[in-house]
């Protein structure tokens, strides 16, 4: 059986989220319905429904219809998608995700397709996916960007470069060592054959007309040469370049800053100086607040107490998770014109609008086409564009790394990190957020925020090194109330022991008496 994890979800807004899971149509869903019918049939007194109910009892035994059950609820339930009656049209984005993602794990296929499975998930659900899926059965080709993603699950990486397909043994840190070695080896073999071509390029031109057997066969391996001498890699590779408008010292105060959507906290009082050059990660589960706190930064929404306070020079670059806002019907060059016709570049220098488009990998033909054929990686490349077009100095990403392939997500790093400016980032790719933060804001859900002095992973050993401490105290506590315990009992022994000979002798003393 195969399954495929579609990058784009289409669901029935109309079912609710269990009605979606048992819509599924394989061997063990139709039992269950077959059984449920069954039931229902012998509920309302039907003749056949005995004959019926017993078939279908024999088949839900054979196919462990029982388990089934439990193994959806189960995944539902690890998913954060507990309410089963909940309707589809009210979930958000991340919820239909994970609910699509539950339907394909469900159906325990014995091939999983996934196309951008992280996207929308938070890191706390990525891991899961890591660990249920290494322990499964089950094989799985994925295309994704989430490098630590490959690296735990992938033992077999493909390479599609260049309209050829490379294949590489081993997991993505293993690829990006061989892909090195291979390239290293083309040019090697590209400059050879360039030389050996200039001298058989020349012995051609000055051979005599009458061809000997021998000539004839050199002039056929000329051909062969070159053709691999004119070889040209073709790397597509996005340069971002943009001039960073001067940052003040003042740059952004928050003071005991808090926000409430009724009963739910977003922030209890928050206080933070923002500092130039610091680059912070946000991390949380969906729905604890993440985008709210950026935009009360911004200005884009308001807050219930406290004060912020903004430095004059300071120009906010928002890259949101909700993506580029313009017409479908505009011309790629028309984004980019309406916002400036010349760029200003951090050397001084300046481009023209079609020539950043160029170095953001899009072009002469792509430019004059419509926003509305751009893929998906493409309108986050423009949006990003669009961003750092006006010459932000202090960028708030919002998963920027959603649709966007490994070699731009390296550029993008590249460049993050020698920005001088602030850098908050959100986002669930935890290689991405790794190499480029200094400290995390860790959203801990309740409105609370602490602010974590290193990248993802240390907080996570930190976490985890944390809760290894309380278990090993809640260990030793509870070894200590059992040798208590043990010590009452001991004691209680003794007395108990001790009673009727000291009962005896008093008894004895008595009558001497």
């Amino acid at each position: 059986m195969v399954s495929f994890l579609d990058q784009d979800i289409i669901l029935n807004e109309e079912l609710t989220i269990i009605d979606h899971v048992f819509a599924s149509d394989n061997k063990l869903t139709r039992c269950i319905k077959a059984y449920e019918i069954a039931v229902k049939l012998s509920e309302e007194g039907h003749v056949s429904a005995a004959n019926l109910l017993e078939s279908s009892l024999a088949e839900m035994n054979e196919l462990n219809g029982w388990d089934y059950e439990m193994t959806v609820k189960e995944i539902l339930s690890r998913l954060e998608l507990s309410n089963f009656e909940q309707s589809i049209k009210t979930l958000s984005g991340g919820q239909k995700k994970r609910l699509a993602l539950a339907q394909v794990l469900i159906n325990k296929p014995d091939l999983l397709i996934m196309d951008e499975p992280t996207n929308h998930l938070d890191i706390e659900m990525i891991e899961w996916l890591e660990n249920y899926i290494a322990k499964e059965d089950i094989s799985v080709l994925l295309v994704t960007h989430d490098r630590y993603f490959l690296d735990a699950i992938c033992n077999t990486v493909l390479e599609l470069d260049n309209t050829q397909l490379y294949e590489y043994r081993g997991d993505y840190s293993y690829f990006v060592t061989k892909k090195a070695e291979r390239e290293s080896i083309f040019n090697s073999e590209v400059d050879k054959a360039k030389n050996l071509y200039k001298r058989e390029l020349e012995w051609v031109r000055k051979m005599p007309k009458a061809r000997t057997v021998k000539s004839k066969s050199r002039v056929d391996a000329f051909s062969d040469i070159e053709l691999k001498a004119k070889q040209k890699r073709i790397d597509k590779q996005v340069e971002l370049s943009v001039k960073m408008e001067r940052l003040g010292s003042k740059i952004l105060e928050l003071i005991k800053i808090s926000k409430s959507f009724g009963p739910k906290k977003i922030l209890e009082p928050f206080s933070y100086t923002f500092k130039k050059g610091e680059k912070i990660g946000i991390i949380g589960k969906n729905g604890v607040g993440k985008s709210t706190f950026l935009n009360i930064l911004q200005g884009l929404e308001g807050y219930d107490t406290g004060k912020i306070q903004t430095g004059e020079t300071v120009i906010f670059g928002y890259y949101s998770q909700g993506g580029i806002k313009v017409s479908e019907d505009k011309r790629v060059i028309e984004v980019v014109r309406d916002i400036a016709d010349y760029i200003p570049l951090a050397n001084g220098t300046q481009l023209s609008a079609s020539q950043l488009l160029t170095r953001f990998n899009f072009p002469p033909e792509v430019q004059f086409s419509y926003v509305k054929k751009l893929s998906g990686g493409e309108k986050r490349r423009l949006y990003l564009l669009t961003v750092l077009q006006k010459n932000p100095n202090f960028l708030i990403l919002d998963e920027p790394t959603n649709d966007l392939d490994i070699p731009t997500l390296q550029v993008l790093e590249e460049f993050l990190a020698d920005f001088g400016g602030c850098v908050i980032i959100v986002s669930h790719d935890r290689y991405f957020v790794d190499k480029l933060v200094d400290h995390v804001f860790v959203f801990e859900g309740d409105g609370f925020i602490k602010d974590y002095p290193g990248n993802y992973t240390e907080y996570r050993d930190w976490k985890q090194d944390q809760k290894a401490e309380e278990k090993s105290a809640k260990l030793e506590a509870v070894i200590e109330v059992k040798a208590e315990i043990a010590a009452i009992e001991k004691l209680s022994r003794i007395i108990q022991k001790s009673y009727p000979l000291k009962r005896n002798t008093n008894l004895k003393l008595w009558k001497k008496k």
